[in-house]
């Protein structure tokens, strides 16, 4: 894994957060919370059946690098945590009874050893999941699979990943929850690569140049590492799972599919596959950025059509006209509101006529912030807090608008197996 292995060393694998490296703003308030959101239910659902069994969670996470599925799982929060609650964490300590991270990375292992070795719920174990389930003889079976940042993509021959899913259908004593992280074949990032068939190329050449900034990826072009990875739409992942059922015998049932990082996956920036991608990323990693004032004007999208795709035109169209909309509202509060009087000095922009609902809802909700909020004195009020309520806002609107079908960074879906349920094993 010399990809890994020198993204490790350059230092910007780091747990930290900002405005650039693996572990940016980005990654840590947009791409674990779309995960974190949609997850949610189907954790709970997990948690409630241990509980009522008496027993703990048993978690696997399939590719975890440096525990990143560890801390994206026990980063889930209560839906509806009160101000006064203190403990807001789904999945509690006392829940979790065994955590399994597995990966072929030595490097990014050893990372999460140093981190998280001295916990005795916690083991890792160097393995190559696409040659088959790692488990051994007599181990008991996990009540979560869990795969996370297009890790189901290293499946590049699909019979692998039909494999891994036969087999765990197949060892689970009553239910379990599967979710499998692909990049979306028909991310933004690389239009380029859009096709309509789709058996012509299921894999890219995907390099990893992200972690560096534009001059010094430059310079290290000749080094750069390349990935062989797996682009996946909707149908085909129904596919995979379609046909993992029948071998097993046992019906895995898709519960949720999301886009993930739409507009703001790593390659927007890069352009490696999208001469009209834009610095996205960059512009929503400032909006989190503390003490940061952010030049709005930097998050406007300019969507550039494909010819002979009017099916996902149609859709970035109208996402990149809501979230344009969004920006260009918040940038006329912050223009119109008075600090002093703490009114708006001039008449607000009416929402569209066929103005999506998550859309006027965001726009009520950045119009309270700025009114509640600007006429803060101390504090850096725009920096602190508007522009951090914007990026949620932003956030809320892809979730709301994306389709699941493979039009983000990653295509996530969420399968669940239950040998209880009649007609569930076939």
């Amino acid at each position: 894994m010399p990809a890994y292995a020198e993204a490790a060393k350059s230092g910007l694998y780091a747990k930290q957060s900002g405005l650039v490296g693996k572990y940016d703003n980005v990654r840590r308030y947009w791409e674990d919370e779309i995960t974190r959101i949609f997850l949610r239910p189907y954790l709970q659902k997990l948690i409630d059946r241990s509980r009522a069994s008496m027993r703990r969670l048993r978690i696997m996470d399939l590719g975890c690098g440096s525990a990143d599925g560890y801390e994206l799982l026990t980063g889930v929060r209560q839906r509806d945590a009160s101000l006064q609650q203190l403990e807001v964490d789904l999945l509690s300590d006392d829940i979790l009874g065994a955590y399994k991270g597995v990966d072929l990375s030595p490097d990014l292992l050893g990372q999460a050893r140093s981190i998280y070795g001295d916990n005795p719920k916690m083991t890792f174990e160097e393995a190559d999941f696409t040659k088959g389930l790692p488990i051994a003889d007599g181990e008991k079976p996990y009540d979560l699979y869990f795969s996370s940042f297009g890790t189901f993509s290293h499946h590049n021959d699909d019979e692998t990943a039909v494999r891994l899913l036969a087999e765990i259908a197949e060892r689970v004593d009553d239910n379990c929850i599967i979710v499998c992280d692909w990049l979306g074949r028909y991310s933004y990032e690389w239009q380029s690569l859009w096709t309509d068939k789709p058996d012509e190329l299921k894999n890219m050449d995907y390099v990893v140049s992200y972690i560096y900034g534009p001059e010094e990826r430059e310079e290290r072009r000749a080094q750069l590492q390349h990935l062989t990875l797996r682009l996946m739409s909707r149908g085909e992942a129904e596919a995979i799972v379609t046909e993992a059922s029948e071998r097993a015998g046992v019906e895995i049932k898709p519960r949720k599919w999301f886009d993930r990082s739409v507009f703001c996956g790593r390659h927007m920036d890069t352009t490696e596959y999208n001469l009209h991608a834009q610095p996205i990323r960059n512009a929503i990693n400032s909006l989190h950025e503390a003490n940061t004032r952010t030049e709005l004007d930097s998050l406007m999208v300019n969507y550039v059509p494909k010819p002979d795709f009017e099916f996902l035109n149609d859709y970035f169209e109208h996402l990149h006209l809501c979230w344009n909309f969004l920006v260009q509202y918040v940038a006329c509060l912050v223009e119109a509101f008075d600090e002093e009087t703490r009114k708006y000095t001039q008449e607000l922009p009416a929402a569209p006529v066929s103005c999506p609902q998550a859309l006027e809802d965001m726009m009520e909700r950045m119009q309270l912030v700025v009114q509640g909020i600007g006429w803060l004195s101390y504090g850096l009020p725009r920096e602190n807090i508007i522009e951090p309520q914007l990026g949620y806002a932003l956030r809320y609107l892809v979730c709301n608008l994306q389709q699941g079908q493979g039009c983000g960074h990653g295509l996530v879906g969420i399968f669940e197996i239950d040998k209880s349920e009649s007609g569930a094993s076939r």
